[in-house]
């Protein structure tokens, strides 16, 4: 359920960014989410879908790309994905931590339609 203030603020800045623009219609909202969100698509969609009705968003599309974790070796700082279960750096085979990659929940752009 922590996906539905997300979904209203995505909303709300779609619905203003068409306002400011004079937008004929929003053709699709473009989001990026870090893995690690916990944000399930399914229900990103289904709050995208129940929030965009009977607004100027009713036939935009949603589109989701998904961000994959990293992480950062603590011996020779190579950043990398990690692989199975393993924490190993697969170029040193040092212990690595966590980065704030795959974190992310940001709107990469949002396509309009103007009269133009």
């Amino acid at each position: 359920m922590h996906e539905y203030p997300a979904v209203e603020q995505i909303v709300k800045i779609a619905l203003r960014t068409a306002g400011e623009h004079h937008a004929k219609r929003v053709i699709a909202v473009n989001i990026a989410i870090g893995e690690l969100t916990g944000f399930a698509e399914e229900s990103l969609q289904f709050y995208f879908d129940i929030m965009k009705k009977e607004t100027t968003l009713t036939d935009t599309v949603l589109n989701i790309r998904y961000i994959t974790p990293q992480l950062k070796c603590s011996k020779c700082g190579h950043i990398f994905e990690r692989a199975g279960r393993s924490f190993d750096c697969p170029e040193c085979g040092g212990k690595s931590a966590p980065t704030t990659h795959g974190t992310e929940f940001f709107i990469e752009n949002i396509e309009i339609e103007t009269e133009e």
